[in-house]
């Protein structure tokens, strides 16, 4: 992928207000292609099609949990031939202060939690740090 051309991120929320909030904050404002869903198991069909720079998921939803679904992404990244680099993870959650999410955090590849309720800002900085070559939309 060309540096000059957008990032593209994954959001799997099953809160749909905020899956939307979230997708419109991340592309008015930075350069990036947004696809999001509020169903784990689309999310891991999209995975599976498209290539992504970053990943957003919620911690807790029901069936599969974010941190699932990352876990099954790993395994099928790196079962294919050839393996496939997994995109970093930001989990968005409600109980951040939960013992399993702040375990999830020591797992290569998750690079923050997001405790709701948060600030556009917020997700902005936790995006940029995880996507450091990301632009912003006026730059």
């Amino acid at each position: 992928m060309a540096a000059d051309s957008p990032k593209r991120i994954l959001i799997v929320d099953d809160d749909v207000t905020l899956m939307r909030v979230t997708r419109e904050a991340l592309t008015s404002l930075l350069r990036c292609e947004v696809d999001s869903s509020p169903k784990p198991e689309y999310g891991f069909e999209l995975m599976l099609k498209r290539s992504y720079d970053l990943l957003i998921f919620d911690f807790s939803m029901p069936m599969i949990d974010g941190a699932m679904l990352f876990f099954l992404i790993g395994k099928v990244y790196n079962a294919a031939q050839p393996p496939r680099v997994v995109p970093p993870l930001l989990l968005i959650s409600g109980r951040g202060d939960e013992e399993r999410a702040q375990e999830l955090l020591r797992e290569p590849g998750v690079r923050g939690l997001i405790p709701k309720p948060f600030t556009i800002n917020r997700l902005l900085e936790r995006v940029k740090e995880c996507l450091p070559d990301i632009q912003s939309v006026d730059a």
